[in-house]
């Protein structure tokens, strides 16, 4: 079987021979790649064709949409006849529900492990340090789900996590507010608040990519915090004039 020749294609990973499948931390996961690296040695299983397929379709919707990207373009990436792709999935939705489900499955184990602590400032960045990691192993996965569902929306893929997120961020910050004296019935919108924040923010750093993740992280954290420290009990507009 003819392995396909190198080439890359606004984040589509092309598929290169190398004795070397390890990826350097930080690195996007190239897993289409390491797939192919195995196959050269035989013929390509029906997992490692899916794999491949599950790959392939991920950097092209990354790059151009579901709309923008047709199963011609899967199949003659990956050098294979349409029929392979409907055979796995049975069409170009299908693939793509495939491909938006496993990055929401990875995004939210990210997000679930590293939620751990107890204290609101570590809990923070714990957050943001785990949204920017997914971002800069996944980057073409954030690009699908952002796509799928715009930070605003209502409903979606990356709208379910960013709640998911913000219930933990919710309870915490309820037995802060409560401390302080604050309304605890607005701990519910400072949490979507917080987190928004760290949403956005990696959004920008999708594509700016500077500076370094934990430098990113600390700045983010730092705003949120410090202004969380000098909250006012109740607020109010000021209005010149």
């Amino acid at each position: 079987m003819r392995v396909p020749a190198p080439d890359r294609l606004h984040g589509v990973t092309a598929l290169r021979p190398s004795s070397d499948e390890k990826t350097q931390p930080g690195e996007p996961v190239d897993k289409a790649e390491q797939v192919t690296r195995r196959a050269t040695r035989g013929r390509m299983t029906a997992a490692e064709r899916r794999e491949q397929l599950i790959e392939i379709a991920c950097g092209l919707f990354a790059a151009r949409g579901v709309e923008g990207t047709s199963v011609e373009e899967i199949a003659s990436t990956a050098e294979v006849s349409k029929p392979v792709v409907y055979e796995h999935f049975g069409g170009k939705e299908g693939l793509y529900a495939v491909v938006v489900d496993r990055e929401v499955q990875e995004l939210l184990a990210m997000m679930r492990a590293s939620l751990t602590a107890g204290q609101p400032r570590a809990l923070l960045e714990q957050a943001a340090s785990a949204l920017l990691g997914y971002i800069e192993q996944h980057p073409d996965g954030f690009r699908i789900l952002v796509r799928d569902s715009p930070i605003g929306s209502a409903s979606g893929s990356f709208v379910s996590i960013i709640g998911d997120v913000a219930s933990r961020v919710e309870h915490i910050l309820a037995g802060e507010f409560a401390e302080r004296g604050f309304d605890t019935t607005y701990a519910p919108m400072y949490a979507q608040m917080l987190v928004g924040m760290v949403g956005t923010t990696g959004q920008w750093w999708l594509d700016a990519r500077e500076p370094a993740r934990d430098v990113v992280a600390a700045h983010v954290c730092n705003l949120a915090w410090n202004g969380l420290s000098r909250l006012e009990t109740e607020p109010r507009l000021t209005r010149g004039g």
